[in-house]
């Protein structure tokens, strides 16, 4: 964004005045008028109009999507945007100056829906990747650095820069981005937020109407702000600054770094299902930008040293950074994974899951493998019954495994009365996940649909079964 605007000022500098020319930020007052009716008058830079317009109605709950609006035109010469949208803007709004950068402003609607929850454990975020996006805002901020007084947003998947939006006003920069998402068709759910300003209660009211599931700040959040994000399930950072920054609310929405690695345990994902209900590959269908197998690889990978993927079908994977080996036993179900995972493991002990699993959590995942002893077998019990794919298993099951095997036996519970076997009671990960997500998977494409639409999917008694 360039501003063609000079001003001539005095610049004290080593003890003397001296004539500089300064270029300053352009205020735009833009009139917004909806279904023939004067709604308010936006203050903001003067480009990309349209996005902001979008934006600012999306994120009042005005629309949803782009049919929601018919038409919608900006004159930058008369500072004038004209919209008609499909539907009616109720007659009685409450407006509330809000402390954006030259007060904000914001509707109360007649019943206003207040920020759900995030119903979907989205894949945890590296530190890594925050610090990058917050680093490619700042390459992009130029015009902050030129002269100062304008504010950055930036939302991004955790491999790369999706939207950049820039304004005067710290608010207008979240309608920007939700304005140019819905012109795009981005999803935003999922997302990372990064911003050059203070995150208050109404940001963060917007971004979780968008179903951000990461806002980091380079300054502090409210108090408000912090309550709202905790409500809300959204991880909050602030004084994001150089290699450090503070986690306010939901630190499991951020991977554990290298160093904290479960030493001992490889994570052991297994793919060799026919996923005959689905009708096509489980592993392989898409989510927020990635693969289901590619999020469960991601998590696993911060969390262990080693990571294997066993399938009978390598080639789908090429691309997936582990080594990928074959069933021993060769299509006798998931016990035979997990028994060609222990052969092939170098650590003594492995953690199992499957490849179709979007909820895992890293936490719940520490807390089991934090079980030691004598056990063989560490397994916990949700309300279906024990998890068997979401378990951690030792070397020493493999004779046991291999007698089952070679009795014609599948079920995976079947050598727990040859092993030393811990059970974890629903209590024990209760605080970390009360609802048992991290052992759902998805079987069929009405699940699946509904794991897109951020829907909660019905328990699945078949997850226990192994």
């Amino acid at each position: 964004m360039k501003s063609n605007d000079n001003c001539g000022i005095q610049r004290f500098e080593k003890g003397r005045l001296r004539s500089v020319s300064r270029t300053v930020v352009q205020e735009y007052p833009l009139r917004l008028t909806v279904n023939d009716r004067d709604l308010a008058t936006l203050v903001a830079s003067p480009h990309q109009l349209n996005f902001l317009v979008a934006g600012f109605l999306r994120n009042q709950g005005f629309v949803s999507s782009l049919t929601d609006i018919l038409t919608l035109g900006v004159c930058a010469d008369f500072g004038a945007a004209r919209v008609q949208l499909k539907g009616e803007i109720p007659e009685r709004l409450s407006p509330t100056l809000t402390s954006g950068c030259g007060t904000g402003i914001t509707f109360a609607l007649p019943h206003p829906p207040a920020p759900a929850p995030l119903k979907v454990r989205f894949p945890p975020v590296s530190p890594a990747a925050v610090f990058s996006l917050m680093q490619d805002l700042q390459r992009r901020a130029e015009q902050y650095r030129s002269h100062g007084g304008i504010h950055s947003a930036a939302v991004g998947d955790g491999r790369r820069l999706l939207l950049y939006a820039e304004d005067l006003g710290r608010h207008n920069t979240f309608d920007r981005i939700a304005g140019e998402a819905l012109f795009k068709g981005i999803d935003l759910a999922g997302k990372i937020l990064v911003t050059s300003g203070r995150i208050s209660t109404e940001m963060v009211g917007k971004a979780a109407r968008l179903g951000i599931a990461l806002i980091a700040s380079r300054t502090s959040p409210t108090d408000m702000a912090v309550r709202l994000c905790q409500e809300a399930g959204i991880t909050l950072i602030g004084y994001l600054r150089g290699e450090n920054f503070e986690v306010y609310t939901h630190p499991e929405g951020l991977l554990a770094p290298r160093h904290e690695r479960i030493p001992g345990v490889t994570g052991v994902i297994l793919a060799g299902g026919e996923s005959r209900r689905m009708g096509s590959d489980k592993s392989l269908l898409p989510l927020n930008g990635a693969r289901f197998i590619e999020h469960v690889h991601h998590l696993l990978d911060e969390l262990f040293d080693e990571v294997i993927l066993v399938t009978n079908s390598p080639s789908l994977y090429g691309d997936l950074p582990c080594p990928k080996v074959p069933d021993i036993y060769y299509r006798q179900g998931s016990l035979a994974g997990i028994h060609s995972g222990l052969c092939h493991a170098g650590n003594e002990r492995i953690f199992v899951v499957a490849c179709d699993m979007p909820f895992l959590s890293g936490a719940a995942i520490r807390r089991i493998c934090a079980e030691t002893g004598t056990a063989e077998v560490v397994i916990p019990r949700s309300a279906s019954g024990l998890e068997p794919l979401h378990a951690l298993y030792g070397k020493s099951c493999i004779p046991a495994i291999e007698e089952v095997l070679d009795s014609g036996e599948r079920r995976i519970v079947s050598f727990f009365p040859r092993s030393r076997v811990v059970e974890l009671p629903a209590a024990a990960l209760a605080d970390i996940d009360p609802e048992g997500l991290s052992f759902r998977n998805i079987n069929t494409p009405e699940e699946y649909f509904a794991l897109r639409d951020r829907s909660l999917l019905p328990a699945n008694p078949e997850a226990a079964s192994g």
